[in-house]
């Protein structure tokens, strides 16, 4: 099974959290016994840390009295995990969320694009162009950017492959970004993808008219861990949300559950795109 240092991060820090509930104490309290400022018992229960401690955490365990040596291996052993370098920490100069961390360790990615390709299913080219977009961007940085959404997808070439599930609205493939050929290359990409029995890809047609996921893009994560709970994606023109509320979390998951339904079926969605990718030649 493949681990994300990001994933872990976030599961060590809920273990924590849960740690100083079950012992009562305030994160006052704490900080006071360790001699540290509050703010940083709050950053590392709100996972707003970097680079977990391993003396830290130890130091913590040792305040919430969590003798059994067992369970203290195993939170020590996931600091040690959480403290690695994922592939991503090559490109931190393009990548600046923690998407790809959280994409790493998935057993489940459902996407809803409604301008775009889903990252995770676009080709070099497509890709290119969409960074390129109507900016002035240096070519090399175009061409890092575009290295690091390819390093992305390598996820769907693990040994545990995640299911992949992409909804598509039609105006994204409307529209010929980067030229014919391209787009032509990038459709067919998506029929050749969505072969694969860990990919479905749905169309949400423009005759259906308004739905449910008009005013906006997400991504829902799901992880085989009980300990690491469904979380939404939104990515923002300044930078990604995340969301992990129960309440926040139901609500995208019906939202998604409706657009879902109001998509074209996967097989009646692949003939479409084969028709489109005709028509484009």
């Amino acid at each position: 099974m493949s681990y994300s240092p990001t994933v872990r991060r976030r599961r060590l820090s809920a273990a924590l959290r849960q740690f100083r509930a079950e012992v009562g104490l305030h994160a006052d309290e704490v900080a006071q016994r360790l001699e540290w400022t509050p703010s940083k018992v709050t950053r590392i229960e709100r996972n707003a840390w970097k680079l977990p401690s391993v003396r830290d955490v130890r130091d913590l365990l040792d305040v919430y009295g969590i003798a059994d040596a067992t369970q203290r291996e195993a939170i020590l052993a996931l600091t040690r995990q959480a403290r690695q370098r994922g592939w991503w920490e090559e490109y931190k100069d393009v990548l600046g969320g923690s998407m790809p961390g959280f994409e790493a360790e998935a057993s489940a990615i459902l996407t809803y694009e409604s301008l775009l390709v889903p990252g995770l299913l676009q080709t070099r080219d497509y890709a290119a162009a969409v960074f390129r977009g109507g900016q002035v961007v240096p070519d090399d940085l175009v061409d890092r950017r575009v290295d690091a959404r390819m390093a992305r997808q390598r996820i769907l070439d693990r040994d545990d492959l995640p299911t992949l599930w992409a909804i598509i609205d039609e105006a994204a493939l409307a529209k010929q970004v980067g030229g014919v050929g391209v787009m032509r290359d990038q459709i067919g990409h998506i029929i050749a993808m969505a072969a694969r029995p860990n990919i479905a890809v749905q169309v949400v047609p423009n005759t259906i008219g308004a739905h449910a996921a008009m005013e906006n893009a997400f991504t829902i994560l799901q992880f085989a861990a009980p300990e690491d709970p469904t979380l939404v994606h939104v990515e923002t023109i300044t930078g990604d949300l995340f969301m992990e509320e129960p309440s926040q979390v139901s609500r995208y998951t019906v939202v998604y559950d409706h657009v879902r339904a109001s998509a074209l079926s996967a097989d009646t969605s692949v003939t479409y795109l084969e028709d489109l990718a005709d028509q484009l030649k």
